[in-house]
């Protein structure tokens, strides 16, 4: 048990003194007419003195235990967890207007993306995961975090073209994803890599950015969604929106070489059975430990004082409209 405001037992001493001085002042104060008989037979008879003492009593402990109630006495409760399983990852996603290429039947390729990842968030509740997204420049949507269902929100929430600049900028998504990974104590890090198309935007080259991540200890698995071949693309046009014919532009020597340098692996999905395949293969990865925080719950007692003291106020006034009840 612990005490959250504890300056309040201050008033304690406070408060006998006080009705000590208040029982001494009343009893100069009272005139009664005592004959020396009847003085001599309630001297001796200890209960009347008992019984005239019991309001005093009663009302400077209901005052002590209003105190002790203030002070918010609390059952405090702890819990751990233990050390859990798990590796650092942030996903890192490309939301280029590419990835609403419709060759990831029935979907785009952002869909499928997102769909996968959910699962394989879903599947990694011992881990802590974040979210970078990249088109022509990086967005951290999510830091590194244990709540899943946090990360599923913004996962959900993510958009094709959200960053709103031109381009796919993967070396600076690389290094952002890099920057997010950077602080973390744990001992196994990792990037997931996902995109469809070849570095045309940015500052930061990706072999340059996956030289980065691997000076850090960042293992980088990459991942090239898309069929090869040409596929449709919904485009808008001023005669509404249109399908047009894409190229593959995926640049697999690049992703092949970010993994290579960063003992990672490459992989490319031509379809969705083959995307859950390869995060299934990354669920796979080497576990490390990190710790859980230490949950600390407290529960309030101040009723276990409050209502006995309103109980002997409540007794002390009664005692006083009948055995005590003094006529002038």
């Amino acid at each position: 048990m612990r005490l959250a405001q504890p300056a309040w037992l201050f008033l304690i001493p406070a408060v006998l003194a006080a009705g000590w001085l208040a029982r001494r002042a009343l009893s100069r104060r009272r005139a009664t007419l005592v004959f020396p008989e009847a003085a001599q037979a309630a001297a001796a008879e200890p209960s009347s003195m008992a019984l005239d003492m019991t309001p005093f009593l009663f009302k400077t402990v209901s005052l002590v235990l209003i105190v002790v109630a203030l002070a918010r006495p609390q059952l405090v409760e702890r819990r751990f967890g233990g050390p859990a399983q798990g590796i650092d990852i942030i996903l890192a996603l490309d939301t280029s207007q590419s990835m609403l290429a419709l060759d990831f039947d029935p979907a785009d390729r952002i869909t499928a993306a997102k769909e996968t990842a959910k699962r394989f968030i879903q599947g990694r509740v011992q881990d802590r995961i974040g979210l970078v997204v990249f088109g022509g420049a990086p967005i951290v949507a999510c830091p590194l975090t244990l709540d899943s269902e946090a990360l599923l929100d913004f996962l959900e929430n993510i958009q094709a073209g959200m960053t709103r600049t031109e381009g796919t900028a993967i070396g600076d998504g690389l290094v952002a994803a890099v920057d997010s990974l950077r602080p973390s104590p744990a001992k196994s890090k990792v990037i997931v890599l996902l995109t469809d198309g070849a570095n045309n935007a940015g500052a930061i080259d990706p072999i340059t950015a996956a030289k980065t991540a691997a000076s850090f200890g960042i293992k980088v698995h990459a991942i090239g969604t898309g069929k090869r071949g040409e596929t449709l693309l919904p485009v808008d046009t001023p005669m509404g929106r249109q399908l047009a014919r894409i190229p593959d532009e995926l640049d697999e020597e690049s992703l092949l070489k970010i993994a290579a340098e960063t003992d990672g692996k490459y992989f490319r999905a031509t379809n969705v059975k083959e995307l859950s395949g390869i995060f299934a293969d990354i669920d796979r990865m080497e576990t490390t430990e990190i710790a859980k925080p230490v949950v600390t719950s407290a529960t309030d007692l101040y009723a276990w004082f409050v209502l006995p003291a309103l109980f002997l106020l409540l007794s002390e006034a009664a005692l006083a409209r009948t055995l005590l009840l003094r006529i002038p």
